[in-house]
Order: structure tokens, then sequence, then C-alpha cells
């Protein structure tokens, strides 16, 4: 994957954030208070754009670490993904797989503190 690829994913999973959150907020606001749910889909959106900055980030030096850039996407789709259909459907099916997102997070994260600039190693 080239960063220019890397940053055009980090650019649509913002516009996402973004929209997912005023949708949320506005669109969405009877059916998440109906369900008592408001503060899962917030809890979604928060971690989704701070770990797209992230995505962001790591698009924009100069060799693109897939690593940890690869461990952030995962835990947005799953971690907020799933956190978001438990906020609309107010359905625990997907709960079992929300720390796997969580810890694909943790796992990005941990990434960059053992090989914070690494460009080429452990892609």
């Amino acid at each position: 994957m080239t960063n220019s690829t890397a940053l055009r994913i980090a650019a649509l999973l913002g516009v996402l954030a973004v929209a997912l959150g005023a949708f949320g907020a506005h669109g969405l606001k009877d059916l998440l208070g109906r369900n008592g749910t408001a503060a899962i889909w917030e809890k979604a959106v928060f971690y989704h754009f701070i770990h797209t900055v992230m995505l962001f980030v790591l698009a924009q030096r100069p060799a693109l670490q897939r690593g940890p850039w690869s461990c952030f996407l995962v835990g947005i789709v799953i971690f907020s993904g799933s956190l978001y259909f438990l906020a609309l459907t107010n359905g625990r099916v997907l709960g079992a797989i929300t720390p796997i997102g969580g810890a694909s997070f943790i796992a990005g994260w941990l990434w960059l503190l053992i090989r914070p600039f690494s460009g080429t190693a452990l892609k």
C-alpha cells in the first residue's frame, strides 16, 4: 500500500467518524435514547476518530508502518463497528468481538512503543 492510498483511507474514515458522530447526535437521537445506547455510540465515534487521526499520522511518515497502521484500521472496524451495531440494535451478538478490536488498538500502540521509527522491520 502506498502512503497516498493510506492517506485516502484515513481521510475516508475521518469523514465517516464526523458523519457518524453528527448522525448519532441528531438523526439517531431518538433511537439511541430509546435503546439507552447514546453513550455506546459516542464511545464508538471517539475511538473511531482518535485512531483515524493515528492512521493519518502514520500515513504521512516517509515509510508507512503497515503493522501499526493495520492494527488501528482493524481496531476501528471491529471495535467501533461492533459498538455502532450494538447501539443501533441493542443486540449483544457482536459483543464478543469488541475486545478483539480493543486488543488490535493495544497492539498498534505497543508496536509503536517497541518500534517507533521502523519503516521496514516488522511489516
